[in-house]
């Protein structure tokens, strides 16, 4: 039997308010919608002419049909924290995002159960068998949406959700993928993740889910089975399939495949994609540089697409070739997750649940930010998501290969400085310049329009009526981080960093550089990009003032002191600045003040990725299944993963001992024994010894 959470109360000032605030942005919704919407109309049993409004979300509820959401909502009529109130009738609200539909269950108690759907006119309409189908794939989709990764960030984003996991049984997956293959050929109208311009028939949130839940659960013949399947409807799914293959270790199949696809499509960039990225792995970066540039040529417009192509020049360290190509990548607004917007609730009710108590994991959800240095909390790299959170992670794996000072020169030798394009503004401001953007595909033929910018001849002349340069750094050279931070007086804000060389105008010391020094052979730095240098550098700064303090402190025998917010922050910054030791490091220091499922989860995920003991690892998935469920989360996806791979790799008896072994409540490890039971229910590897 699986220990469900407590039940989260937010109490209303006005009844029914929350259901009119659902209402009312039902028109404002653009993907899957958001987390269903549970609420309790309750009254006191000495005042029956009293009413209170009450309500939660939730995630994970078998949405199939009317009955199993009256089963939820009669789930809830007994509270045991509250004995003065009976509940009189409950709402359901579920979003149907491929019909745009709020699907509803009302249950009178003790009464009757009406269901029925509202349009984002807010007009009632018949609630059919079709619409519970996407109804109920569209709610699978939001659980592993939805679901915290084990950081707590996304827990700690909404108040009071409640997540469970939809598929618990072989059983269930079949229910689940029999309604993907149903609809699958419908996904594009769900949408897509951020760095998708436009969702299509395999890049959408409908396989974006399919292919997280294979992942997950290691299910991979049941995915091999629906690709299958559907490819014999159009052969473009044959990317998914290849994906599946590649994860399940039949990489055989997988080259067959592709190859196949391929000579059937050309030019399918999904399929282009998976290709480079499978050779690129293989360490075949030669292989993979000409497919990746198909697919780019296939798909100008996507940023998948260009961001593949830069790690590909990464990989084959051709750094000039990789900024250019970074610099072509079109970058997209990110767009969030539909999230509920409620009114301000008169109060909020979060109640743990008995098997989730345990002193050490202490934890009252949120931050206290005025115990962080000012120069911390400015750290802007911290909030990118999306494009730019991608494209930041492959300029900080380029410093981390060839140092800040040698991206400088790089930088200086491919984008038009400040100085070059003051003294050109001033000599020759009508010459015409070759876009340099175009040598990272040295393709002869024209390239469709990037991000509103064309890739053939262009003007430099075209930025002159900007009286901004180009470029937010001046010819001269930045300081050497180290030299800056010798004696660090105050914190230089990141809008003022200078970019450049010493010389704009020497010649590349390598002879097998294409020559970028002619000012018309070099390229206007995108603003956006031309941003990301000057966070990457306050990074950096930040970074070497730490390690540079601590080393000092350690030569004096002193204690180095900060707060555990502080820790926290700085094991982010190591973590995004690719310093795996230096990140963990810092999560342990804060774990020494406080519990953080972030410091938690940085550790896990480092240690799981370095081969770390497994016993330590052990350990700190069972805090974080814990906190998860405090905060009412019964599923999260990845920690499901870590858990099923170290199943995979050491047997489940030993995880089960190393689990049962450790010195914490036996309720608290019961709740982590639940997750191990559930890779034994889906016979993955390792579960059966």
């Amino acid at each position: 039997m699986v220990t469900a959470p407590a039940v989260p109360e937010i109490f209303e000032e006005e009844l029914s308010s929350a259901i009119e605030a659902r209402s009312e942005t039902l028109n404002t919704l653009r993907e899957l919608g958001p987390p269903d919407l549970v609420h309790l109309i309750k009254q006191p049993i000495r005042d029956p002419k009293k009413q209170v409004g009450v309500y939660h979300h939730v995630t994970g509820i078998d949405a199939s049909s009317s009955a199993s959401l009256a089963a939820y909502i009669n789930t809830l009529t007994f509270s045991p924290h509250d004995k003065q109130h009976k509940v009189v009738s409950g709402l359901y609200c579920c979003y149907n995002a491929f019909s745009r539909l709020d699907m509803r269950v009302q249950v009178f108690i003790p009464g009757t159960v009406e269901s029925y759907c509202i349009d984002e006119r807010g007009d009632k309409r018949v609630a059919t068998d079709d619409l519970w189908l996407e109804t109920y794939l569209c709610s699978v989709l939001r659980a592993y949406s939805y679901a915290d990764d084990g950081s707590g960030d996304t827990i700690k984003k909404i108040v009071g959700v409640r997540r469970f996991n939809p598929i618990t049984s072989t059983e269930s997956e079949h229910k689940f993928l029999d309604a993907a293959e149903r609809l699958f050929f419908n996904g594009w109208q769900l949408g897509s993740d951020p760095e998708i311009q436009v969702p299509n028939l395999v890049s959408n949130h409908l396989t974006t889910g399919l292919l997280h839940y294979i992942h997950t659960t290691g299910r991979y013949a049941s995915g091999i089975n629906l690709f299958e399947k559907l490819r014999t409807k159009d052969p473009e799914i044959s990317s998914l399939l290849a994906r599946v293959y590649i994860e399940a270790d039949e990489e055989v199949k997988a080259v067959q495949l592709l190859h196949e696809a391929i000579q059937e499509l050309p030019m399918d960039y999904s399929l282009l994609d998976c290709q480079a990225d499978f050779c690129n792995k293989k360490g075949r970066g030669d292989l993979a540089l000409e497919i990746a540039k198909r697919s780019v040529v296939s798909a100008p417009s996507e940023f998948g697409t260009w961001a593949r192509l830069a790690e590909i020049y990464v990989s084959l360290e051709q750094w000039d070739l990789a900024l250019l190509t970074l610099n072509s990548c079109p970058m997209f607004t990110y767009q969030d997750k539909d999230a509920p917007r409620m009114p301000e609730p008169q109060r909020v009710f979060l109640p743990i649940m008995p098997e989730a108590v345990c002193d050490e994991i202490i934890d009252t959800g949120v931050d206290d930010m005025e115990l962080v240095h000012p120069t911390l909390r400015k750290l802007h790299a911290a909030g990118f998501k999306g494009t730019f959170l991608k494209a930041y992670m492959l300029l900080t794996e380029i410093t981390k290969k060839i140092g800040w000072d040698q991206l400088l020169r790089i930088r200086s030798q491919v984008f038009v400085m400040e100085e070059e394009y003051r003294n050109e503004k001033q000599t020759a401001p009508h010459q015409p310049s070759r876009n340099a953007s175009v040598t990272a595909l040295r393709s002869p033929s024209p390239t469709p329009k990037t991000n509103g910018e064309a890739l053939g001849e262009v003007e430099v002349t075209s930025a002159s009526d900007d009286e901004d340069a180009p470029n937010g750094g001046s010819s001269s050279s930045a300081p050497p981080v180290q030299e800056s931070i010798e004696k660090p007086s105050h914190t230089v804000a990141s809008e003022v960093v200078k970019a450049g060389s010493d010389d704009p105008h020497s010649t590349p010391s390598d002879p097998s550089q294409p020559n970028y020094t002619h000012f018309h052979n070099k390229r206007l730095c995108e603003r956006w990009l031309d941003n990301l240098f000057m966070v990457l550098y306050e990074d950096l700064r930040v970074y070497t003032i730490w390690r540079t303090e601590m080393a000092q402190y350690r030569s004096q025998q002193l204690l180095y002191k900060k707060s555990a917010e502080e820790w926290e922050i700085l094991g982010e910054l190591a973590e995004r600045l690719h310093h795996e030791e230096e990140a963990v490091d810092a999560y342990e220091n804060c774990l020494q003040m406080k519990f953080s499922p972030k410091a938690m989860r940085g550790v896990l995920k480092l240690e799981d990725t370095a081969g770390g003991n497994v016993r330590d690892v052990c350990g700190a998935l069972i805090r974080l299944v814990t906190w998860q469920y405090r905060w009412y989360s019964e599923f999260s996806p990845n920690l499901l993963f870590t858990i099923r791979k170290l199943i995979e790799e050491e047997g489940a008896v030993k995880i089960r001992s190393i689990i049962q072994g450790t010195s914490l409540p036996q309720h608290v490890l019961d709740l982590t024994h639940q997750y191990a039971a559930l890779c034994a229910a889906f016979r993955s590897n390792g579960s059966d010894g």
